[in-house]
């Protein structure tokens, strides 16, 4: 029966081996043999992953589209244009997310007296694509059919009159299928003062039709059979599956308070180019050859052994990036990079205490006991770490920190390297020293 050593050993080499597979190119090459790694696509009852392994590069490395968007703040009351235009950013931003863009970048900002708001969408060199991931404005409302006859004609004329009833009153959409005909439709639940006036609407128009606008277009005209109490509509018409999927993204993102009008698109090409990549790439390649050269002069098999757990760590980090997915910037590389200084630092302060503590007691104790007594120091320089990591992402969208996308990136990827540090130095490098390092028979 395996010992328990040898059983982490084990786990190690596998999870080593798995990291090291998923990191490795989709294509490479070995003996001339030509080997293409497939993609994960996982599906166990309700859980599901689906992955190309692909490293997803930022707006500075792999260049996308910029989109800027123009407010019209004429309705709206001059104390609350900046939280009118917030709003807008912040939708935006929700339904960028909801369709996976990561590391964009929504910004808002005002020129000559016109608010706007910037989009940048790293990867998409496209900008048909991208104004169709962002979606139209969405905005939905609900009208009234008010008959009226001219003087001098006998033929009544129809006009469409706007209620108080909008997107705004809307509290979930969802995609279904009509019963009836199968084709896709919209469930949207309305608030609850949604469906009081809901209830209202329907009940002064029975028999009449009620148009649901979304963008100043009738989408759909049902004839209200009688009054609706239950707070839910349904939005039919000629919708594919995925229009309808979008659709409700857009209107579950929320409605925008003021109308947006897109006024500039342009590709943006990488700021870095193919060869500022492939360079940062070699001095990062560099950077750990050396750190890995200095830990083995100083320490000898100790230091190859923080060297192994240190190849750990960053095929651990690259396999984490490519199935999370991490969209990668500069500023997200040089995060990664300042994790592994951390992660080497652990391993100096273990390996200095093991010099003191293998003078005074076998190596086996030694080693415990070192580990043990630099956990203290360890333990609150990474949560030092952690805690400016957080503040730089700044999770709950406080108004008065940072925001930015490269400053995200950043923290995200040092956040992640820090946390992932931990793991390898105190359990890969500490389990492979209790295996390898043993005490000289004399």
């Amino acid at each position: 029966m395996l010992g328990t050593p040898l059983k982490k050993f084990i786990f190690i080499v596998v999870l080593a081996l798995a990291a090291t597979f998923i990191s490795l190119p989709q294509s490479f090459s070995v003996f001339g043999k030509k080997i293409t790694r497939p993609n994960i696509n996982i599906n166990i009852g309700k859980f599901s992953l689906q992955s190309d392994l692909k490293v997803h590069l930022g707006l500075d490395l792999a260049g996308g589209s910029q989109l800027v968007f123009e407010a019209d703040m004429n309705k709206v009351p001059a104390d609350k244009k900046s939280d009118a235009l917030t709003g807008v950013r912040n939708i935006i931003e929700n339904r960028v997310n909801m369709f996976g863009i990561s590391e964009s970048t929504v910004r808002t900002s005002n020129f000559e007296g016109k608010d706007r708001i910037i989009v940048e969408l790293p990867g998409i060199s496209d900008t048909q694509t991208a104004i169709n991931l962002i979606g139209k404005t969405a905005q939905l409302s609900f009208a009234e059919v008010v008959e009226s006859t001219t003087v001098g004609s006998a033929t009544p004329s129809a006009t469409l009159v706007p209620t108080d009833l909008t997107g705004a009153d809307l509290k979930n959409a969802q995609v279904v299928f009509d019963g009836s005909t199968g084709v896709p439709a919209i469930s949207i639940q309305f608030s609850e003062e949604g469906g009081k006036k809901f209830a209202e609407i329907t009940g002064r128009n029975i028999g009449k039709e009620l148009p649901i606008i979304l963008d100043n277009q009738i989408v759909s005209a049902p004839t209200v059979q009688e009054q609706i109490t239950g707070g839910n509509a349904q939005i039919s018409g000629s919708f594919t599956v995925d229009e309808a999927k979008g659709l409700a993204i857009q209107l579950n993102a929320g409605a925008l308070p003021v109308p947006i009008q897109l006024i500039e698109e342009r590709t943006i090409e990488a700021t870095l180019g193919a060869l500022s990549v492939r360079q940062s790439v070699v001095a990062g390649a560099v950077g750990l050859l050396m750190v890995g050269l200095f830990m083995v002069l100083s320490y000898g098999k100790l230091g190859l052994v923080a060297d192994v757990g240190l190849f750990i760590f960053s095929v651990i980090s690259l396999a984490l990036y490519k199935l999370i997915p991490i969209t990668l910037t500069l500023p997200g590389i040089a995060g990664f990079m300042l994790s592994i200084g951390m992660a080497v630092d652990s391993n100096i302060l273990i390996f200095e205490r093991f010099k003191e503590e293998k003078l005074k007691r076998n190596i086996s104790d030694a080693l415990e006991v070192s580990f043990g007594r630099a956990w203290d120091s360890i333990r609150d320089a990474n949560v030092a770490t952690i805690i400016t990591s957080l503040v730089l992402m700044n999770p709950l969208d406080w108004s008065f920190l940072q925001s930015s996308g490269p400053v995200r990136g950043f923290a995200i990827t040092l956040l992640m390297g820090i946390i992932i540090s931990l793991f390898t130095g105190i359990y890969v490098s500490r389990n492979l020293l209790r295996l390898f390092v043993k005490e000289k028979k004399k």
